[in-house]
């Protein structure tokens, strides 16, 4: 029997064990240590920012941002409904409204021609996510979030390590939230980073961060004891993530090559498969620098969708379908949205497969994923009317 080809595989550089093994013997198992201070510099350097926090997950990073934002009762926040539940969570909890805008047919990534529709006196933020590591369009964002004078909180959870126009995704706006789950490019298995664009901003993630007290300077040395001296949370890593963390951030370009790898081997085999009509490939546009955080193909219907997944578990592959739309859960609905209020968002939605994808994957199992794939077009039944409708959306 074949093995069976995992959606996803943390890569391992093979110097984690030996900085963990570091923060062990040093006693320092909490927070802000020598590997987490080293994180936040490396990323601080690499993506040309004001500040880096490195925090416990994204989700962290994302709610730090909306306290540090000042967000509260009634406020309004425009993102995508296609998106994780964290970047709605964020600010439902502190009482605003998430305002969920459609998408794009090309990236995936909030459409930018619609928000400005969107805006309200309420409106605070705009949240962009970058989905699969493809930029939004940041520079009509950034221009409406000027003049109307709004916050952006870019959600940059699938997108560390890439850019837009030579700038790194996450460092753009006022605030950018990284993700280091299991599942991403670069991993300690549960960790985020919250990046901050200007110094005042900073100063008050800082305090918020760390229990709403002025710990990081009695760190520095600037106080000869720490107090409180603000509201605030637990928002601060263990030091062993951050050990973990460390070793895949040094080899961040190198990672980044292999994944490169893997997603234009995808393309090529799946090419044939596109030209005959029958899935779709992502699509990058000009000035997007990807990251390769993932593949993933659009099909003609979610019928096809879901029995293409059961075809492939058959043939031993973990495929996934990915984001429900927020906007139709109970929770969007409890905030008067409905189903087909966002068309594109739903369509797509319900048509998208993950492919595995990780940078140990190798050319044979890709060529037996994609093999699988074309063996269900080749199925008696495998290519019917529904299987070839609005792909190349």
């Amino acid at each position: 029997m074949q093995t069976e080809i995992p959606f996803s595989k943390p890569f391992v550089t093979g110097a984690e064990l030996s900085y963990v093994a570091e923060v062990i013997g040093s006693g320092q198992l909490s927070s802000d240590g020598r590997f987490t201070r080293a994180c936040a510099r490396l990323l601080k350097r690499r993506l040309a920012v004001h500040e880096v926090f490195m925090v416990p997950s994204c989700t962290a990073a994302l709610e730090l941002a909306a306290m540090v934002a000042g967000l509260g009762e009634g406020d309004e926040v425009i993102m995508p409904s296609f998106t994780f539940t964290s970047t709605a969570n964020a600010v439902v909890r502190l009482g605003a409204k998430p305002v969920f805008v459609d998408i794009r047919p090309d990236t995936l990534n909030m459409d930018e021609s619609l928000v400005e529709a969107l805006i309200t006196p309420r409106t605070r933020a705009i949240c962009p996510v970058h989905y699969a590591g493809v930029a939004c369009e940041m520079d009509t964002l950034m221009d409406i979030a000027k003049r109307y004078r709004l916050l952006v909180i870019e959600d940059a959870a699938q997108a560390t390590n890439a850019s837009y126009k030579s700038r790194s995704l996450g460092s753009i706006g006022d605030f950018g939230a990284f993700s280091f789950h299991g599942t991403k490019d670069y991993t300690c298995g549960e960790g985020g980073a919250l990046c901050v664009n200007s110094p005042e901003l900073a100063q008050k993630a800082e305090v918020m961060r760390d229990k709403g007290t002025d710990r990081s300077k009695f760190l520095r040395g600037e106080v000869d004891k720490y107090t409180w001296v603000g509201v605030g949370s637990s928002f601060v890593p263990a030091e062993i993530s951050c050990a973990f963390l460390y070793a895949q951030l040094e080899q961040m370009d190198q990672i980044r090559c292999r994944r490169r790898k893997v997603y234009e081997n995808y393309r090529t085999a799946l090419s044939p498969l596109e030209q005959a009509g029958l899935l779709r490939l992502p699509r990058i546009p000009e000035g997007c620098e990807s990251n390769w955080h993932m593949f993933y193909i659009l099909l003609g219907s979610e019928a096809v969708r879901d029995k293409m997944i059961e075809w492939l578990r058959g043939h031993r592959v973990q495929a996934v379908f990915h984001y429900m739309p927020l906007h139709c859960s109970p929770m969007g609905e409890s905030f008067g949205y409905h189903k087909g209020d966002l068309p594109l968002c739903e369509d797509v939605s319900s048509r998208l497969l993950r492919l595995p994808f990780f940078p140990d994957l190798t050319p044979d199992e890709q060529m037996r994923v994609v093999d699988s794939i074309g063996a269900y077009f080749r199925q008696p039944g495998g290519r019917t009317r529904e299987s070839t409708t609005d792909v190349r959306v």
